[in-house]
C-alpha cells in the first residue's frame, strides 16, 4: 500500500551555511509502513521514565521527513541516508537541535536525508512495525515512490545506497532493520547507541562492503561497554577495526578504516554537532557521491 502524500516544501536560505550550501527543502510525507501506528502501543505505553505516554501524540504519527537538496541528480538510483532520533524527541526538534539539514547541506552529498518519526517525544526505543520483516523495505519503497510524484527524482528511479544513522535510542530501529529490514543496507552510522544487539552489529559490520561507526561517550549509559564487548569478537574473529580518540580523528582516518570507534570526552548529547561530526562522515562515506553543481 503507498503512503498518502502530503506535501510541506521549505526552501531554507536564511542559514549562513545553507546559503553556501545551496538550498535545501523539506517534502513530509506520511507512510503506513513507518513505525507507527502500531497494535503493541494501541493503549499507550509505561516508558523508561516510568511515564503513561498515551498513542494520541506519541505513538499515532506516521510521518516521514525529507531533505532534499536542489541540486540533486537521480536517474537510475537515488541515495537514502536515514536519521533515527532518540528519545525525549521527534523528528522536527531532532532536526533543529542537531542541525541536521544544515550538516547534510555543508557535506553536499548527491543523497536525500530521510527522518521516519519513531516513538515521539517519549523514553521510547520501541522501532514499531519496522522491527517487522520487510518493513522497512517497504517503507524505502515508499519514499522513491515520494521522490518520483514530487518530481525529485525520474520515475524510473531505484534504490541505490542506504545509509542508516541514529542517536541514542534510535539504535534499536538500526538493529532492527539491519535483521529484519530485507533491504540492502550499506553504512552505519551509530551515534552514542551500541546499547544492544552486539551480535547482530558485529555480523553485519563483518560482511565484505560494509562501513560501520560508533562515536561514543561515557556518558550514555552503556554504549562505551557495549563498544569493549564488539570490539572483543572483532579481535576474536580476527576482524581489524580502529579505536580513536575524537580529537585524532582526520577525514583519512575515516575513510581506512571499514569499523571504527571514535571515543569522545564530550557529552552524550553534544556528539553530533559544534562540530559537526556528523557531516564529517557523510564527507567521507564510503559510497555517497558529492554533489555536481547544475
Amino acid at each position: 500500500m503507498k503512503p498518502l502524500i502530503h506535501i510541506s516544501i521549505c526552501i531554507l536560505l536564511s542559514s549562513g551555511l545553507l546559503a553556501q550550501q545551496g538550498e535545501i527543502r523539506q517534502l513530509r510525507i506520511y507512510s503506513t509502513h513507518n513505525c507507527f501506528p502500531d497494535t503493541a502501543r494501541n493503549n499507550g505505553h509505561v516508558d523508561g521514565d516510568g511515564i503513561l505516554q498515551p498513542k494520541a501524540g506519541h505513538y499515532d504519527d506516521s510521518s516521514v521527513l525529507l531533505v532534499i537538496p536542489r541540486d540533486l541528480h537521480a536517474g537510475k538510483t537515488v541515495d537514502l541516508i536515514f536519521w533515527f532520533h532518540g528519545w525525549h524527541n521527534n523528528i522536527d526538534t531532532a532536526l533543529r537541535f542537531y542541525g541536521l539539514d544544515s550538516q547534510f547541506a555543508a557535506a553536499h552529498r548527491n543523497a536525500v536525508l530521510v527522518l521516519p518519526e519513531a516513538a515521539k517525544n517519549a523514553a521510547d526505543s520501541y522501532a514499531g512495525k519496522l522491527s517487522e520483516k520487510g518493513m522497512f523495505k517497504l517503507l524505502v519503497e515508499d519514499v522513491v515512490e515520494a521522490l518520483k510524484r514530487d518530481g525529485a527524482v525520474s520515475s524510473a528511479a531505484r534504490p541505490g545506497h542506504i545509509l542508516l544513522a541514529g542517536h541514542s535510542g534510535g539504535f534499536l530501529a538500526i538493529a532492527n532493520i539491519l535483521e529484519n529490514g530485507q533491504q540492502p543496507v550499506d553504512e552505519v552510522f551509530l551515534f552514542d547507541a551500541l546499547y544492544s544487539h552486539v551480535n547482530g552489529f558485529t555480523q553485519w559490520a563483518m560482511q565484505d562492503g560494509h562501513h560501520f561507526v560508533h562515536w561514543f561517550t561515557n556518558k550514555g549509559y552503556g554504549p562505551d561497554k557495549m563498544s569493549d564487548t564488539m570490539q572483543l569478537r572483532l579481535m576474536e574473529a580476527r576482524v581489524p577495526y580502529k579505536l580513536c580518540e575524537e580529537g585524532d580523528v582526520k577525514p583519512a582516518t575515516i575513510r581506512a578504516n571499514k569499523i571504527l570507534f571514535v571515543h569522545s570526552p564530550r557529552e552524550h548529547n553534544v556528539i553530533i554537532n559544534q562540530p559537526d561530526d556528523f557531516a564529517l562522515l557523510l564527507e567521507n562515506s564510503f559510497f555517497l557521491e558529492v554533489m555536481k553543481r547544475r
